[in-house]
């Protein structure tokens, strides 16, 4: 059987140990300063980015090349032959494409690109699924046979608790982002089918953002069992109070509270509460 590893790039927000809980390897993007660059969840964490946005708004770029190849020449000397690589949706960034062409310098490796269509904690569910089937035995073929079935069984929803970091980045336009902040909507954001960020609605207020949070997710649990995993982004509090609520229901595999990552947290901006949610029914 082919010795295949499971990449993903750090925009899949998982921690160390859930990474090394399914044998993932991450490529972390690059959070950028004016003064520095740092490797995202290697250099820099949530908590010091978050700690600094009122300073200075990071920029976010392609992962870096040097340390992924640093990397795979690591995997290539271990044995492994086979690569699945799971990225950040390719209609968000170029991280698929610039792996792609990492990959020619490797000739003699077998590499296998699966866009997530998705970002965030969501693409984390689908690399620790993909790593789970390997773990269970799945050949490589397997794998990849299941992830397209996986990806339509997984769903991710934030609440933004101001629209000013997307406004920043140049996500919104800053006309919408001040009629927004005016009468104080809260969007909530998912992705679509196409890989591409979309408003699933707009309520007013924080109050009204966290209850809709809560609804969408029981939506979910309603029609069987899931595994969620309760978000935030420097709202430890309102993270809590969700998975409080959540703990105890009967169609709930899984639920654990996880932190928005620093590549994500500098676009969502402090105090967002989510979810990422895999349909297992």
């Amino acid at each position: 059987m082919k010795k295949f590893a499971v990449i993903t790039d750090s925009c899949c927000d998982l921690t160390f140990a859930s990474l090394q809980q399914y044998d993932l390897t991450m490529f972390p993007i690059r959070v950028i300063y004016k003064e520095k660059e740092y490797l995202d969840k290697i250099e820099i964490s949530s908590e010091e980015m978050y700690s600094r946005l009122h300073e200075e708004v990071p920029t976010t770029s392609l992962p870096d090349l040097h340390y992924c190849e640093n990397k795979v020449h690591e995997l290539k000397e271990q044995g492994y032959t086979d690569f699945i690589i799971i990225t950040v949706s390719s209609q968000l960034s170029g991280t698929l494409n610039a792996l792609r062409i990492l990959s020619e310098h490797f000739p003699d490796l077998n590499f296998h690109f699966f866009d997530s269509l998705t970002l965030g904690y969501p693409q984390g569910v689908i690399a620790m699924e993909a790593g789970k089937m390997a773990q269970s035995g799945a050949s490589f073929e397997e794998v990849l046979a299941r992830l397209e079935d996986v990806r339509k069984r997984t769903y991710g929803y934030i609440a933004l608790d101001t629209l000013e970091y997307l406004k920043k980045g140049g996500r919104i336009g800053k006309v919408t982002a001040t009629v927004g902040e005016l009468i104080k909507l809260k969007p909530i954001i998912s992705s679509n089918d196409d890989g591409v960020l979309y408003t699933y609605c707009k309520v007013r207020g924080k109050k009204q953002s966290f209850a809709k949070v809560k609804e969408i997710i029981l939506s979910h649990l309603d029609k069987g069992k899931c595994s969620i995993w309760v978000l935030h982004g420097d709202a430890l509090q309102g993270g809590t109070d969700l998975y409080e609520i959540l703990k105890g229901h009967p169609n709930i595999n899984h639920l654990s509270l996880e932190v928005v990552g620093p590549s994500m947290g500098v676009h969502t901006g402090p105090g967002v509460v989510g979810c990422a949610i895999l349909e297992e029914f």
